[in-house]
């Protein structure tokens, strides 16, 4: 904990700012990206959100309070970040929730970036038939690895409630996983 501190007093000081700040992209940078590109989906939208979450971070580092780590609070950022982007988008065009799904699927399968077997195809489409809470939860557990504390501390949850939230989502994509059939490209 000590070299997290002097690491963001790096960070602070107006001297040593640009140099800890260009540290704080190379250890941060790419879990940011995925974290943000399974909230907004696209490579294009997940690049725009970082950006802006790194320019929030710059912005808000003379702020920080330590109470909690670096890396929650800047995953919180990145959360806040990308649920504005998605309610500013979907304020700006109506689709029914059917659309939103097929929409999600598809950028998802056409994404030059995703090279998902037949079960990560199947596992998207469960997740993109679930409520955006559960299935941003979700993602925070399985794909970021993050623990139920650190979660808490992002969404603002009481850790049992993630809890009880994951291991029911588990158990939904372990009993409907065989039944999901694979759409053809053009019918998603």
């Amino acid at each position: 904990m000590k070299k997290e501190a002097d690491f963001i007093q790096q960070l602070i000081s107006s001297k040593h700012r640009e140099k800890a700040f260009k540290k704080l992209l190379d250890l941060y940078q790419e879990r940011l990206y995925w974290h943000i590109r399974k909230l907004v989906i696209t490579h294009e939208n997940a690049n725009d959100v970082l950006q802006n979450t790194f320019l929030r971070v710059y912005k808000s580092l003379p702020k920080f309070k330590q109470k909690s780590t670096l890396h929650t609070w800047m995953y919180r950022i990145a959360y806040n970040e990308s649920i504005r982007f998605l309610e500013q988008k979907n304020n700006k065009i109506y689709y029914s929730v059917d659309d939103l799904n097929k929409g999600y699927l598809n950028n998802l399968i056409e994404d030059e970036y995703f090279d998902g077997s037949e079960i990560a195809i199947k596992l998207h489409t469960i997740l993109s038939k679930l409520p955006d809470k559960q299935r941003h939860i979700f993602q925070m557990k399985y794909y970021d690895d993050l623990k139920f504390r650190e979660m808490s501390e992002i969404l603002d949850i009481k850790e049992g409630t993630l809890k009880s939230s994951y291991y029911n989502t588990v158990k939904f994509i372990e009993q409907n996983i065989t039944n999901v059939e694979l759409l053809a490209k053009t019918e998603v």
